[in-house]
């Protein structure tokens, strides 16, 4: 069965950034799982996966535009330190989690703790990176009708919302 939308395609892979240090990979766990066409994924990965099949082994690099976007200078934000629970136990580096005026949860990564603000970046942390994905297809299957209706992959043999 190739690859194309309404397929839920499971996969292994490692991922590598520019220097060829691994970043991430999920060999060591379950492959991952994603409804094709349903953008679930990289659009970039997507896109090389696309008329592949179950054992299909493929090698794709994307540049930030593919990925996870070029870094964004406007998403640096100096945020007054009375708005963090324990300030001063804040390090550069930590990731902590922003609620959006609109009630949204936004990951960022502090970059600097001073007296009376945090300076975080909410930029993706792998933007602005070309990456490479080395995947192994393992499996590719119909999608269920609730799958599709819900716009991603379930876990065999259970129900996910």
């Amino acid at each position: 069965m190739i690859i194309e939308n309404r397929k839920v395609v499971a996969f292994h892979y490692t991922l590598t950034n520019e220097r060829g240090e691994e970043l991430e990979s999920s060999r060591e766990r379950q492959p991952m799982s994603y409804l094709h066409g349903a953008h679930n994924i990289l659009p970039g990965l997507e896109k090389a996966l696309a008329g592949k099949s179950a054992g299909d082994h493929v090698k794709v690099t994307l540049p930030p535009a593919e990925a996870y976007g070029e870094r964004d200078p406007s998403r640096m934000r100096r945020i007054p330190a009375k708005h963090f629970n324990n300030p001063r136990r804040m390090r550069s580096g930590q990731v902590v989690t922003l609620q959006t005026q609109q009630g949204d949860s936004v990951p960022a990564v502090v970059v600097k703790v001073g007296r009376f603000n945090i300076d975080v970046d909410t930029n993706h942390p792998l933007a602005g990176q070309t990456l490479t994905f080395d995947v192994e297809i393992t499996d590719v299957r119909d999608a269920s009708p609730e799958e599709v209706a819900h716009g991603h992959a379930h876990e065999r043999g259970s129900h996910h919302d």
